[in-house]
């Protein structure tokens, strides 16, 4: 078990410190988070363009959420942020290479994506994640965002259709009227006698803020994992962990920055 995890609540919270990438440096300590833990240790085929971070077209346009611990001086935690105006300059959404979005997108409303969120492998028992939620909470709020999207993975070995994505779409499946439409759809095989997977911890945490999940899921080669698209209406978010996070973080939340990038 990590330090973290023999902590006390309060003094493990007062450790970490959770912002917005304010320049370049920060983007840089995320990117080779991610790197680290979507190369190095879950084996992802990363099309980059700097060794050894993980970066693509859309760090340019993201907001970069970074958990850092204090003690240690380093980034343990990150997630990033597109936006609706952002996007347009983009190029579109990170989920638009998986999906077809058009009756998302046709929702006269305001979305914010989520995506490339992960946490440092001696971290991870659920105080950062909860610390980035914290963040895109606030995001959320402070900017007028009617929804957030974006895909969760599950680990796969291959591109065969696993029964837990029938079991979260009977369970957590957004109206006909909100569907995508996967671009690589997983294989369907009769003969897969596999036991259900269990969900993921950030899919888990997706659901208990009221995420719904929008269809089928998508294969990514790269990654290795079949990614389900979710939706979060800001509306339909569950009250409890707003004012979870709110109550116990809002004296440590910074202001926001704008990303030099």
């Amino acid at each position: 078990m990590s330090e973290e995890g023999t902590l006390e609540p309060e003094r493990s919270q007062q450790r970490f410190s959770v912002s917005l990438a304010s320049n370049l440096d920060e983007v840089r300590e995320a990117q080779a988070l991610r790197y680290q833990v979507f190369a190095e240790e879950m084996g992802a085929t990363l099309e980059t363009t700097l060794p050894l971070h993980d970066v693509d077209k859309f760090d340019t346009y993201c907001h970069h959420v970074l958990v850092r611990d204090q003690n240690a001086g380093k980034v343990v935690g990150c997630t990033r942020i597109l936006t609706s105006e952002e996007a347009k300059i983009s190029g579109g959404f990170y989920s638009q290479s998986e999906f077809d979005l058009s009756q998302i997108l046709a929702l006269p409303a305001k979305f914010m994506e989520v995506g490339r969120t992960c946490v440092h492998s001696d971290y991870r028992n659920g105080l950062i994640i909860s610390l980035l939620w914290s963040q895109v909470a606030k995001f959320m709020a402070e900017h007028g965002v009617d929804y957030l999207m974006g895909c969760a993975s599950i680990p796969l070995r291959d591109d065969r259709r696993n029964p837990l994505f029938s079991e979260l779409i009977e369970r957590h499946s957004t109206g006909s009227h909100l569907r995508v439409y996967p671009k690589v759809p997983l294989r369907q095989d009769n003969e897969n006698s596999e036991p259900p997977l269990s969900i993921p911890p950030l899919l888990r945490a997706y659901l208990r803020l009221g995420a719904q999940i929008c269809g089928e899921p998508c294969w990514d080669a790269n990654f290795k994992v079949a990614d389900v698209f979710i939706l979060v209406g800001f509306e339909n978010l569950q009250k409890r962990y707003i004012r979870h996070f709110f109550d116990r973080l809002h004296t440590n939340l910074p202001k926001f920055h704008e990303i030099v990038a």
